[in-house]
């Protein structure tokens, strides 16, 4: 498979996080925003060399039709370690390098390590690592999705996200402790949950 350029990869990535999140492909005009262009014809120059190159394909003729055909496989980071029965601040340096390139993970997916057992209904145990991906916009986030989320002046935990108008209830799955309540303005979402790898010795 012929390999991307920087600019090819950074719109190719882009693209498979953007699709993997809204279950549709972008407009021309969202892939400028998010490359920062003024003008589409950079972004339609790449989009060609994606698909001479088989890493995406559309159908001509009609709009929001790109489809991801490979994936860009490499080894994932692990940041550090995330709350599962609490709030800690997880580490933005990258601990070490995991070689998962048998599994099928979305771009810029990083991975943390779980400590405590507030999830444990959600077969998620203290000691797992969590692959989490970057969200892209907090309201397309649907409730009951596991996230990771930081809330201001506590930290990171992993949690059920739950929206109702301007409040945010991070919940927990196991029924020893207790939900958070807070503001939207209080949360940050890091990442959503896409898997879940769990070492048997």
């Amino acid at each position: 498979m012929e390999k991307l350029t920087e600019a090819q990869q950074e719109l190719y990535d882009w693209l498979k996080n953007y699709i993997r999140v809204c279950q549709h492909s972008p407009s021309i005009r969202q892939m400028m925003q998010a490359m920062k262009l003024k003008s589409p014809a950079p972004i339609q120059s790449r989009l060609e060399h994606l698909r001479n190159k088989g890493y995406i394909e559309w159908s001509e003729g009609k709009a929001r039709t790109i489809r991801i055909l490979k994936s860009c496989k490499s080894s994932i980071p692990v940041l550090g370690v995330i709350a599962a029965s609490g709030l800690l601040e997880p580490s933005t340096d990258t601990l070490e390098q995991i070689d998962f390139t048998n599994l099928n993970l979305p771009a810029h997916t990083y991975a943390l390590r779980i400590n405590g057992n507030s999830m444990i209904e959600d077969s998620i145990l203290d000691g797992d690592l969590v692959f989490l991906s970057p969200v892209l916009e907090t309201s397309l986030i649907k409730n009951g999705t596991i996230v990771a989320a930081k809330v201001e002046g506590h930290g990171t935990s992993l949690k059920q996200f739950y929206r109702q108008g301007d409040n945010i209830t991070l919940k927990l799955a196991n029924p020893q402790y207790q939900s958070i309540e807070v503001s939207i303005v209080q949360v940050e979402v890091q990442g959503s949950l896409v898997g879940i790898w769990r070492h048997y010795q």
